[in-house]
């Protein structure tokens, strides 16, 4: 049987529907909305489908009734005499451009903005500001169709992450919005449905405070699935995909199933909601029957990296279950909080996992394997430089070595590694700093790594376990490695392992403030 095509970076509902690509269908979601309300935000990751998502709607609210032939939508919409009219659609697209430049924003609104009104047969005034072109068209399109207009705003915030940087851009691209959108609210009695799409919510971008009657439903329950691919969807439209993967894989369907759950399931956009799969990864995987990390090679977090770095962010409560938040502070991000969590949430690096209702406060964590190796993989180069292949200072060196309970060689490359690391502030917290390393180094191997472990005497600084040896790693700052050595015996860090058969080593290490190195090691079985 000849694969399927599978929707892999299709954002045109239209070209997937006449191309024959496998669609999940969403459109039981699309009526609901476009019967519901008016306007509507919705904040979801990169790659999650917001893009597919608003072209469904503006093939829906265009009339295009043939695209939406044996969907959801079409059996719903049966009773309704008005459905698939035509109206008037403007369909603002921010994704694809270079914001650095100051009149970027600007560049693109005009360059819509000339098309429809060359569509209206409208002629532009350079004297009239751009908000003011567009109530023009909005007022001319409803009067020539006798419909309302329907406004669809895609990435609304890529204008503002792109330059987030640089607070002078920014604050310019603000102010841009602001003069244009304030349209959609001085002419509500023109427009028929609003939605808007972006990765996070600036709370004061003044497309939110103008429209007071916006609805955010990124993270309403019975929307938690609009975006995404849920278990059911895998098992109604992908089940001879998967076969296919398993038998490539040399696995069981069931193993093959659970190990696409590990590595790409987890996202939370609601305590209760359904959970999805993220699709780029999930459909890409299907398409290369392998388990890669695909959503990373896509682009890399460099501007949340340099943040948590800024903000001496503790990387190790990344995997502790120990982040919280409340709603309010998901939702509403401000562009200029120091705290990254908001961020690391909508941008899809965390996802809820537990929620407290009396205290209204949610437990975040990664959503599955993908997001937890690639993020602390985009860490390494910000903390450990010199991890390079080839230069025996990388992880996969060290791998061999701790696999091999090769001691020495195990010292050697954390003291290379280590060595020449510079820092940029002086408040730098330093024994935490080389326990994050160790934990991002270890972690990234693949072995399961605990820092700061609690054991009923006090808590060891590092564990690490293979299928053959456990070492136990304590950290002193401006003292001897024999001290830390002490400190394990002291307190008896060994004794949980003591019926363990694996081979264990107890490891003390003594850090340099002065030149920062790792400066002596101490070893014991």
């Amino acid at each position: 049987m000849a694969a399927r095509k599978l929707p892999i970076g299709i954002q045109g509902f239209e070209g997937l529907r006449k191309d024959g690509y496998v669609y999940v269908d969403k459109t039981e979601y699309v009526y609901h909305l476009v019967h519901e309300g008016k306007p509507y935000f919705l904040s979801r990751p990169r790659r999650f489908g917001k893009s597919l998502l608003l072209s469904t709607m503006k093939a829906y609210w265009e009339g295009k009734k043939e695209l939406f032939a044996g969907l959801a939508i079409e059996k719903l919409e049966e009773s309704n005499p008005q459905a698939w009219a035509s109206y008037p659609v403007f369909y603002f697209d921010f994704n694809g451009a270079n914001y650095q430049k100051k009149t970027a924003l600007e560049d693109i609104i005009d360059e819509q903005l000339r098309r429809w009104e060359k569509d209206y047969h409208m002629i532009a005034s350079e004297k009239v500001s751009l908000g003011e072109r567009f109530r023009n068209l909005i007022i001319e399109a409803s009067n020539k169709t006798g419909l309302r207009c329907v406004v669809l705003v895609d990435e609304y915030d890529k204008p503002l992450l792109d330059v987030i940087d640089h607070p002078e851009l920014q604050d310019h691209n603000k102010e841009v919005f602001k003069g244009f959108f304030s349209t959609l609210k001085s002419f509500d009695e023109y427009i028929q449905f609003i939605f808007i799409t972006g990765v996070s919510k600036f709370h004061k971008v003044s497309i939110f405070s103008d429209l007071n009657q916006l609805r955010d439903i990124s993270m309403a329950e019975e929307y938690a699935a609009l975006c995404g691919i849920t278990e059911k969807e895998i098992d109604q439209y992908f089940p001879d995909e998967i076969a296919a993967f398993a038998k490539r894989r040399k696995m069981t369907v069931q193993d093959c199933r659970d190990a696409l759950k590990t590595q790409y399931d987890g996202y939370h956009f609601h305590p209760e909601g359904e959970a999805v799969y993220n699709p780029y990864s999930l459909l890409t995987a299907l398409m290369d029957k392998d388990f890669g990390s695909y959503w990373f090679e896509t682009g890399t977090p460099t501007f949340l990296i340099q943040r948590l770095r800024k903000n001496l962010f503790d990387v190790r409560k990344l995997t502790d279950q120990t982040i919280y938040s409340s709603e309010s502070t998901l939702k509403d991000y401000t562009g200029d909080s120091l705290d990254p969590i908001p961020l690391l949430y909508q941008t899809g690096y965390l996802t809820i996992t537990d929620y407290d209702a009396k205290r209204r406060r949610y437990t975040l964590s990664f959503p599955n394997e993908e997001v937890r190796y690639g993020f602390l993989e985009s860490l390494m180069p910000a903390y450990v430089p010199k991890a390079t292949a080839g230069n025996g200072l990388d992880i996969f060196t060290l791998d061999e070595a701790v696999e091999s309970g090769n001691l020495e060689q195990i010292r050697n490359v954390l003291t290379g590694l280590f060595a020449g690391i510079t820092y940029t502030l002086e408040t730098d917290p330093f024994e935490h700093y080389f326990q994050a390393v160790i934990y991002l180094v270890f972690t990234l191997l693949g072995k399961f790594c605990q820092c700061e472990m609690h054991t009923y005497t006090g808590r060891i600084d590092c564990r690490v376990q293979t299928r053959d040896y456990i070492y136990l790693f304590e950290f002193k700052r401006d003292d001897t490695a024999q001290a830390a050595l002490a400190q394990i015996d002291s307190k008896d860090y060994a004794l949980p392992f003591i019926a363990d058969s694996r081979k264990l080593y107890k490891i003390g290490v003594s850090f340099d403030s002065e030149s920062r190195t790792l400066k002596d090691w101490a070893a014991a079985e």
